[in-house]
């Protein structure tokens, strides 16, 4: 079992042949996920950046695997967990495991899940809530959620009392991280690292294609 490095998870990512929108908020949450790992180092804090890194790149992976991969079928998250799993990237699923918005809804889990997660966990997961094409506020993020998933008054979805004990706890957890990489959430930028990884591993793909039969 290995923590894939910057281009062997951004051929992983690759292999999926991942759309437009959804590379758009991989790199997006891989980027903050990496400044925010840069930072927690700087301020002394000690971070697995490489699994930072690569879990935040492949965080979503469960939404585009398809009915027959690793990990389909289950709860987002635990399907991103699994499909790492089973291609030998077992140490990065922890931190994408409870990644998703929804794991929120449960205080007395989110609780003892921000008392025990190491914080390469708890950085994937605030850089999620903190992307959605692009950075963004988490007010802007929520705001987004909220048109995408409008909240219902019945048992078919949260309701709005549910939806504010949500963000509170995200607010506990952007309290969090923030101490621990020593900034203010306003200060959290993006560190441009998938750019060139994602270039390099198209390269190495396309350098490993067989030639042409003669």
């Amino acid at each position: 079992m290995t923590v894939p490095g910057r281009i062997e998870a951004a051929a992983l990512l690759l292999s999926l042949d991942p759309p437009p929108w959804f590379l758009r908020h991989a790199r997006a949450v891989a980027e903050i996920a990496g400044w925010l790992g840069a930072r927690a180092t700087d301020a002394g804090v000690p971070v697995d950046r490489r699994l930072v890194e690569s879990a935040a790149l492949l965080h979503d992976v469960d939404k585009i695997v398809g009915a027959a991969g690793a990990g389909a079928g289950e709860p987002h998250g635990d399907g991103s967990a699994a499909w790492l799993t089973a291609r030998g990237h077992a140490e990065l699923a922890p931190a994408v495991a409870w990644h998703p918005v929804t794991r929120l809804a449960d205080g007395d889990a989110f609780a003892a899940w921000l008392a025990w997660a190491g914080p390469e966990a708890r950085i994937v997961a605030y850089a999620d809530k903190r992307a959605g094409q692009r950075l963004e506020s988490m007010d802007d993020r929520f705001a987004s959620w909220q048109r995408r998933y409008p909240p219902r008054d019945d048992e078919t979805g949260w309701d709005r009392a549910a939806l504010a004990a949500i963000r509170g706890r995200a607010a506990l957890l952007e309290a969090d991280v923030c101490a621990l990489t020593a900034t203010a959430a306003a200060e959290v930028g993006r560190l441009r690292w998938t750019g060139p990884a994602i270039r390099r591993a198209r390269a190495a793909a396309v350098g490993s294609a067989p030639g042409p039969a003669r």
